[in-house]
């Protein structure tokens, strides 16, 4: 339980308490009872979590969200946002985290494995993937990669648990044929790469751009990382 500093201590069995310094947007009221918004719980557990875990959290508030599925159009903060917030509580146990974890959140991931996922792939020393990558661009309809780069016609996917659903399965394989067919090459990852830290993936996406890099040598960046 979080308080204000001007507030006394709190003391309840069971209870561990905090002071805080918030200002007025930071926090909210549900059902009559005051919480910290989502950003600044974000930023409250920068002391508790690795960067990777906030930039999974992170990459969760920025994202654009789905409207048939959550019925709202705009994410709940902005990178802009989330930085003005930060620079607001210099002094705050877990900041320098909370920063650094700044400097890899992307809009795009739709999932916690996919971010991590991306970070895999960087730490890795590969190109930085695009997110969310359509099999063309100027096709609103087009199916989309988790992640890929263009140049190499390479499309990255993901697929969680949901992703085993009769339905679900029929239309991933339609998304994989449909970029196959534009002479993509499709690799699929799921929660066994995740529960590795994805080792299996990342020499999965190394041996398809390597095999990509002789399709298509014209793409630069790339040869060296690979």
């Amino acid at each position: 339980m979080s308080k204000p500093r001007s507030l006394p201590e709190v003391r309840r069995r069971g209870i561990i308490g905090h002071a805080v310094l918030a200002g007025a947007d930071e926090i909210e009221t549900v059902d009559g009872i005051r919480i910290s918004s989502r950003s600044r719980t974000w930023l409250d557990m920068a002391r508790r979590l690795s960067e990777s875990e906030l930039v999974c959290m992170g990459d969760q508030l920025i994202r654009v969200p789905r409207v048939e599925f959550e019925n709202r159009t705009e994410p709940f903060d902005t990178l802009e946002g989330l930085r003005s917030l930060v620079a607001r509580h210099p002094n705050l146990q877990g900041v320098v985290r909370a920063r650094a974890a700044l400097e890899r959140m992307r809009v795009g991931a739709d999932s916690a494995p996919e971010s991590l996922l991306r970070l895999a792939v960087e730490d890795a020393g590969l190109p930085e993937p695009q997110l969310q990558l359509p099999l063309r661009d100027s096709d609103t309809f087009a199916p989309t990669a988790d992640l890929g780069y263009r140049q190499r016609r390479l499309a990255i996917q993901y697929d969680g648990g949901h992703h085993l659903l009769e339905a679900q399965i029929f239309s991933d394989k339609r998304r994989d044929k449909a970029f196959e067919a534009a002479g993509w090459t499709v690799v699929v990852f799921g929660r066994n790469d995740l529960a590795d830290g994805f080792e299996r993936a990342i020499r999965e996406i190394k041996r398809a751009m390597r095999r990509s890099q002789l399709d298509h040598p014209q793409a630069s960046g790339f040869a060296d990382a690979v």
